[in-house]
């Protein structure tokens, strides 16, 4: 899943960042409004982190709103040192899903972001589940069936999110926005070498069930039962 952190002091960002990575996330990270919003149109994100506070034409709370007016509905969660009820009104009034007052648990933003990003359609608290895959976005843990699997942070990512998409054609250049932040040197076979890793793990193990991860020629790929 692809994060977007803006934040205009380097040393919260950059800890927001490494952690944020650390968990599986890839992640973008700008530091002003202007290039914040430019960033929040044109890429597409699974959830934004948002200074309240920032250089620019704008503050955090205005970039909400002006997200949410060009139709941008990507989650948002902000970040500010103001915690007043008056501003988390202000802040959650704006468009913002979530608000988290600084200083703040690093654990706690993660958790957050875990809510933000959990589908209700396939999922029951942290597990997200297909036919009899399992994946729990708090524990990092993966079964089929009963058996465990055991997956790199970027063979979780990519799972995790055909886990939010299930019964979707995901494209390559869909996987590539999400689950690789903008810095990321994809060479032309990547994808198709990281389909193989899954393959290898949550199929081809387990002869006497249902393929889950398809091929959809000319298109992409898709996890589904069917």
């Amino acid at each position: 899943m692809r994060i977007l952190v803006i934040e205009d002091e380097p040393k919260i960002a950059q800890a927001v960042k490494r952690g944020l990575e650390l968990k599986g996330y890839a992640v973008d990270m700008v530091h002003d409004a202007d290039t914040g919003l430019s960033y929040g149109r044109d890429q597409d994100y699974d959830a934004i982190v948002l200074d309240r506070m920032l250089p620019g034409s704008m503050d955090g709370v205005e970039l909400c709103q002006t997200l949410r007016t060009e139709g941008i509905s990507t989650p948002i969660i902000m970040l500010t040192a103001r915690g007043t009820i008056g501003d988390r009104v202000e802040g959650l009034n704006s468009g913002a899903d979530d608000y988290l007052v600084k200083p703040f648990s690093f654990e706690e933003l993660t958790a957050r972001v875990r809510a933000l990003l959990r589908r209700p359609t396939n999922q029951v608290g942290t597990e997200l589940c297909i036919e009899d895959l399992r994946l729990n976005t708090a524990t990092y843990e993966v079964h089929r069936g009963e058996e465990a699997i055991k997956l790199s942070h970027k063979e979780f990512t990519l799972l995790e999110y055909f886990m939010h998409h299930p019964g979707q054609v995901i494209t390559k250049d869909m996987i590539v926005s999400h689950v690789w932040d903008e810095d990321a040197n994809i060479l032309p076979n990547t994808i198709e070498v990281y389909i193989g890793y899954l393959r290898n793990k949550i199929d081809r193990p387990f002869p006497t069930a249902q393929p889950l991860l398809q091929t959809v020629r000319g298109f992409g790929y898709k996890l589904s039962a069917s």
